[in-house]
Order: C-alpha cells, then sequence, then structure tokens
C-alpha cells in the first residue's frame, strides 16, 4: 500500500508539472464557460427567488468539471503516440497507480476553473455562500476523478487512433450534459427523457452543486449528488485500472 501511495503521489506530481509551468492554459480552457456565461446569462428569466446566475453558474462549474476532466484522454494519446508512455508501463511504477495519479491530477485544473468561474460572477448578482461552494467543489473533485479516469480508458481502448477517442467522447458529452438539465432544466420533458436524466449520474451532481452554491444543504439532494460522484469515481477507477493492467 505504501508503494502505491508513493507511486500514485509521483506519478500525480508529474502530471501537475505542465499545469504549473503554464498556468494560462488552465485559463485558456474557461474561454467556451464564460462565453456560455456571456452569451446565456442574459437571455435567463427573472427568478422569484433570486438572480438567475444562482441557478446557471453552478450548472457552468459541473459543465466545466465534467469537460476537463473528459478531454484529459487526449494527453495520454499524446504520451502512447510519442512513446513516452510504453516507457512508464516498463518503469517499475505499478499500472494501477499511473492511472490513479492521472486521475487524481484533475483535480487541480477544476479547482482552479471554479475558482476563476466564481470570482467572474460574484460581481454580477451571484451571491457567494463559501462553505456551500467549498462542500460542492469536494463532490465535483470526486466526480472528475472518476470522469477523468474514464477518458484514459477510453485513450487506452483507441490506441493510438485520434479519430475513435474525439467521437466517442464528443458523442457521450453533450448528450450527458443536456440530460443533466446543466443548461436547461428537465423538468417538463417528455418521459423518454426524463428517465434518461434520472439514470444519469451527473443529474444529481448537479442538482447537489445547485443546492450548495444557494447556500442550502438537503441531505437528500446532497447525499444523492455524492453517491452519484461517487458511482463515478468509482466506475472510472475500476475501468480505468483495468485497461491499464491490460495495456502494451
Amino acid at each position: 500500500m505504501s508503494t502505491f501511495v508513493a507511486d500514485t503521489w509521483n506519478v500525480m506530481n508529474r502530471e501537475l508539472k505542465p499545469v504549473w509551468r503554464e498556468p494560462m492554459a488552465v485559463v485558456f480552457a474557461m474561454i467556451q464557460p464564460l462565453v456560455f456565461l456571456g452569451l446565456f446569462a442574459p437571455l435567463l428569466p427573472e427568478m422569484a427567488d433570486g438572480s438567475a446566475l444562482q441557478w446557471f453558474v453552478p450548472g457552468i462549474v459541473a459543465m466545466t468539471a465534467l469537460m476537463g476532466a473528459s478531454f484529459t484522454g487526449a494527453n495520454l494519446m499524446e504520451e502512447m503516440q510519442s512513446g513516452s508512455h510504453e516507457r512508464q508501463l516498463v518503469s517499475p511504477l505499478g499500472r494501477p497507480a499511473l492511472l490513479v495519479g492521472r486521475a487524481l491530477k484533475e483535480v487541480v485544473p477544476m479547482l482552479m476553473q471554479v475558482a476563476i468561474i466564481v470570482a467572474v460572477v460574484t460581481p454580477f448578482a451571484f451571491d457567494l455562500h463559501l462553505g456551500g461552494v467549498l462542500v460542492a467543489t469536494l463532490v465535483l473533485s470526486v466526480f472528475s476523478v472518476g470522469v477523468g479516469a474514464l477518458s484514459f480508458a477510453l485513450a487506452l481502448a483507441s490506441k493510438g487512433q485520434d479519430w475513435m477517442f474525439w467521437t466517442i467522447q464528443q458523442t457521450l458529452l453533450f448528450p450527458t450534459l443536456l440530460t443533466a438539465g446543466v443548461l436547461l432544466p428537465v423538468d417538463g420533458a417528455p418521459r423518454w427523457l426524463e428517465v434518461i436524466s434520472m439514470l444519469n449520474p451527473m443529474t444529481y451532481v448537479v442538482d447537489a452543486t445547485r443546492a450548495l452554491f444557494a447556500g442550502t444543504f438537503p441531505a437528500d439532494v446532497v447525499l444523492q449528488g455524492v453517491l452519484g460522484a461517487g458511482v463515478v469515481a468509482a466506475l472510472g477507477l475500476v475501468v480505468g485500472v483495468r485497461a491499464m493492467r491490460r495495456s502494451n
């Protein structure tokens, strides 16, 4: 166990070095979420219980976590093509640690992006409830680890074929966002769409994030969000570690 923890820590530090060297890359990755905020926020209807930003911003934060983590398999694709990944496979590092360390690394860019979004919207009729934001960030961190692990597993399964990775990633990304109610509420949607939304773990993560960002702590909603994030993390790590063990 101590070897696994040490290996995981070393892999995570290695993966974070590009983030520390080029922190502006995290800022550039924020362009799309900020565009969504700038273009969609003025179109949101007034809400009786407060600013529409209070409902919209948590969805954008969850979207940022999903998109950022789901893109990370592309980095592994580059390492597979350059031969760097193969050199790591024959190193003394344990293969599970190679996957878990990479997945844990996704938490740091996500935290930076959440901080940027909150800093941008707070002056614009957004009520900041710091305690709720911190708890929501923990839930999203668990969710990001799972999505990142699934992205790495997809990269390994694609075996260096970029078109396969991006086709599957893009095909799954936007239906996941839309059925989770990130941009538009799913309430009142056709029954088949409501069923898909109920089966989407991200739906519960988004609902918990919205409740926490609003400064409330409904135990059932938050618990469902934690369970949803936990399911994604467990599935991602199991699938990812299995794919890494089989990698050659």
